[in-house]
């Protein structure tokens, strides 16, 4: 199933965990410790309202940078249009923004992208035509359709893999980050 199919068919607890685990993956561009999010992770598992999570990270994020480039703009978006009601009505469009925006985010950093893919390559890969995304945008489609699988096939039970997933994407995007980090401060390197 395509990416735009699982997030169609996906309930509210997939949906939310979706749009979460794109925005904890992009979480270091932003600077942000990897526990911020725990508590909303948890506010799933658990079915509780998740409102205050939500403005404790975006306090702890502080506002928005004038020096932030593309990609941490995205994935401060993310967090500030995370809905606080979280019913499948208001988090459905919200994940699937945040699908777009944190493929966006892993083709903008890509090496092998060279500025990234343009936006009608994202819609065909999310559309389920991965052929021509560059690698870590590739994987990053593959990690956002197993988090909406994970939830779809063991509900609650799915999110401490699902979390696991989105773990593991982050260290993925943090060590291409500080690897772009160095090159741009020793670009000799």
């Amino acid at each position: 199933m395509s990416l735009v199919e699982l997030i169609a068919q996906a309930d509210e607890r997939g949906l939310a965990a979706s749009g979460l685990a794109c925005l904890d993956r992009c979480l270091p561009l932003l600077g942000g410790d990897d526990e911020l999010l725990r508590p909303l992770w948890a506010r799933l598992a658990d079915g509780s309202d998740w409102s205050a999570g939500l403005a404790l990270a975006r306090t702890a994020l502080g506002p928005a940078d004038p020096a932030d480039d593309e990609a941490a703009r995205l994935t401060r978006r993310m967090l500030e249009s995370a809905p606080a009601e979280r019913t499948a009505d208001a988090v459905r469009p919200w994940a699937d923004a945040c699908s777009a925006a944190s493929l966006r985010v892993h083709g903008l950093l890509d090496p092998a992208a060279d500025g990234g893919p343009a936006p009608d390559g994202l819609d065909a890969g999310r559309a389920g035509d991965p052929a021509d995304l560059p690698p870590l945008v590739a994987a990053e489609l593959r990690r956002q359709a197993a988090v909406l699988e994970l939830l779809a096939g063991h509900g609650a039970q799915g999110l401490r893999r699902a979390l696991e997933v989105s773990m593991e994407g982050r260290r993925v995007l943090r060590a291409v980050v500080s690897r772009r980090a160095r090159s741009v401060a020793d670009p000799g390197a």
